[in-house]
């Protein structure tokens, strides 16, 4: 009974809940640490590294001045009414509002330009890879995360360094007592950091509303009706009842059979394609279609719990399997809502999330209880029956009225997302000959090697070191999102020269110094980012500052090498996970790669987005190069260029 009891059981008997935490989900988040302010002399410091290996003497001369003239002049000044604006608002930190603003200001498309995916493991039990039975689990499994995390039952999120003592009943069972103004401090006596979870509510109901100059997050939480998108066709449902309890599972299971057998045509002109435009041009087609008499149709997209996307063909390879994942047809999307769950003909599924409202450790916990809920204790199976409902009377197709400008923006909009799908290309590699348990025996940190290898491998293919970007959560802060770790350094470059210039030059003894050197330094940016004490997200909010301030923008931004540092040719980011099969984006700039890795256990995944100017797959090809003969090193082994 007690089993029962913890899952919450609905009188149809389904479970409402995924678990019931003993500590109450935000718990902690009263008494989370606040994201420091870096001393501005370290930032510069910092600044000053990162450039050193992007620019030759006479450059770095020049910033240099620009920066010590920076850090004495307008920047302390600057630095000083930051760090007093930040104290004066202790409920969040001094990165939220540029943030947001960074995000919701950008006019770009967010299809490619923003959006990130993540795609599942398939379940383990492959006859519960179907489209309708996939779906029905992960769906009921969603909608139990949602009222799990609404009714504070969710298990906070918590980093454990020493789980043995943190994560156990009898700590959780003291804890809770100790009053949330104080509970942070427990924790962090038993080696546990409670992560920021401010971001979560924004998973559902939520989309980002196209505006002139700067989109809007809404969110409506009374919304019960789930979106399902298919062959570019809009249908909606509840999925709550009047009560707050969940349809039944058999129901849902019912609604998707009655979709996925729906034979209308495609519309000739599928909406979904305005999420894919540039923001001012879908803030103004979405006027017209407001004042065209498609409000209610419009509001029951923005509120719905989440978007479903049912895709009618299966997954031919992983290439095949990113796309689909990073941008589909256009026609079968709503790139502006939280997140699209997106499910194919095979069974695969994936998520698509819009990035304004949240960082990737938010998706990603979702994903995990969604992948462990729906594969273990999933609500339906290959043989269940759906229930006999008149699903004809509950699933609303929703009907746009277009007139010609409509029509004409839908084609246009097409036109674009078609020829910005076709630039671009997804490559990726699996690296068999090691992983994570290699690396760690030979005390180097795994990600100071994934990393090291893209620095290589462009140095190897193009013979420079350019501006590098990877991201590091900073949750373990009040209001925390994200901060740079910038992996290009002196000596990453003094590493790949002697790797693919001067081989001959250096004993094997000396390359394994070389990359000894390249993960402690490594280490150390990826420690001092997680601590809010990187240099990019503070610069920035100097920079935000000065300009909100209506004052003119100080020389030491108007730096060539600032420029440059911040275009960031090469954009990496990482995410283990076990529910997990691979993520990506798109190149952030239109010369950039889009690099998404994995170190597992024993092997390493990579994939790569790029546009014409960058060749995404020699790039792979040299990554591949590069890690072979690192790990050959490591092993002792003598390599040959």
């Amino acid at each position: 009974a007690a089993g029962r009891w913890q899952r919450g059981y609905s009188s149809a008997g389904a479970a409402e809940y995924l678990h019931r935490s003993i500590v109450p989900t935000m718990h902690y988040q009263k008494s989370l640490p606040r994201l420091p302010v870096p001393k501005l002399e370290d930032t510069i410091r910092r600044y000053l590294n990162a450039q050193k290996p992007l620019l030759n003497d006479d450059q770095f001369r020049k910033t240099e001045e620009l920066a010590h003239g920076f850090e004495k002049g307008i920047g302390k000044e600057l630095h000083e009414r930051l760090v007093a604006q930040d104290s004066q608002n202790k409920h969040t930190s001094y990165i939220t509002g540029p943030w947001f603003d960074m995000y919701l200001k950008a006019r770009e498309p967010v299809v490619l330009n923003f959006n990130a995916f993540m795609s599942f493991n398939p379940d383990p039990k492959s006859e519960y890879n179907d489209q309708l039975v996939r779906a029905t689990n992960m769906t009921v499994s969603s909608i139990r995360f949602m009222k799990t995390f609404r009714d504070g039952y969710l298990e906070p999120e918590v980093f454990h360094l020493n789980p043995e003592k943190s994560d156990t009943e009898i700590f959780k069972k003291i804890i809770r007592f100790v009053p949330s103004s104080l509970s942070w401090f427990g924790a962090y006596m038993v080696n546990a950091y409670p992560l920021d979870m401010s971001q979560y509510f924004r998973l559902f109901n939520s989309t980002r509303v196209p505006k002139l100059n700067r989109d809007e997050l809404y969110t409506d939480e009374k919304a019960k009706h789930l979106l399902v998108l298919r062959n570019g066709n809009f249908y909606i449902f509840d999925v709550i009842d009047r009560d707050g309890n969940m349809l039944k599972p058999s129901e849902i299971q019912a609604h998707f059979k009655y979709i996925l057998s729906d034979n209308s045509p495609a519309p000739a002109f599928p909406l979904g394609y305005l999420s894919s435009e540039n923001r001012d041009t879908w803030a103004l087609l979405r006027k017209n279609l407001l004042d065209n008499g498609n409000e209610a149709a419009l509001q029951k997209v923005d509120s719905a719990l989440f978007c479903l996307s049912l895709d009618d063909f299966p997954i031919k390879d992983f290439v095949h399997l990113s796309h689909t994942m990073l941008h589909g047809d256009g026609a079968n999307r709503w790139y502006d809502k939280s997140f699209n769950l997106i499910i194919t003909k095979d069974g695969t599924a994936g998520i698509n999330f819009e990035h304004s409202w949240g960082d990737g450790v938010a998706v990603l916990r979702f994903q995990n209880e969604v992948f462990k809920d729906s594969t273990k204790a999933p609500a339906i199976s290959p043989q269940s029956q759906p229930a006999s409902v008149d699903s004809s009377r509950a699933v609303q197709k929703l009907d746009f009225k277009l007139n010609d400008a409509l029509k004409a923006g839908i084609t246009k909009a097409k036109q674009k997302f078609d020829a910005s799908v076709e630039a671009l290309s997804l490559n990726l590699i699996q690296f068999h000959e090691g992983g994570k348990d290699l690396l760690k025996q030979k005390k180097v940190s795994p990600d100071a090697v994934a990393q090291l290898a893209f620095q290589m491998a462009f140095f190897r293919q193009y013979n420079q070191t350019v501006a590098t970007y990877e991201s590091c959560s900073t949750a373990a802060f009040k209001h925390g999102r994200t901060e740079t770790i910038r992996p290009a350094s002196i000596h990453t470059k003094k590493c790949s020269e002697a790797f693919v210039r001067d081989l001959s030059k250096h004993s094997t003894e000396e390359l394994q110094k070389l990359i000894v050197e390249c993960s402690k330094y490594h280490g150390r940016l990826t420690k001092e980012a997680a601590m809010g004490q990187g240099f990019d997200r503070h610069l920035f909010g100097l920079r935000y500052l000065a300009l909100s301030k209506g004052m003119a923008l100080p020389d030491f931004y108007q730096d060539q090498a600032y420029a440059q540092l911040n275009h960031n040719i090469i954009s990496t980011s990482t995410l283990m996970s076990p529910a997990v099969q691979l993520g990506g984006f798109g190149p952030v700039v239109s010369d950039g790669l889009g690099v998404g890795y994995q170190v597992h256990d024993d092997w390493i995944g990579c994939n790569v987005s790029s546009y014409p100017t960058r060749n995404g797959k020699e790039f792979l090809q040299c990554v591949y190069k590069s890690l072979e003969d690192i790990f050959n090193v490591l092993k002792g082994k003598k390599i040959s260029s």
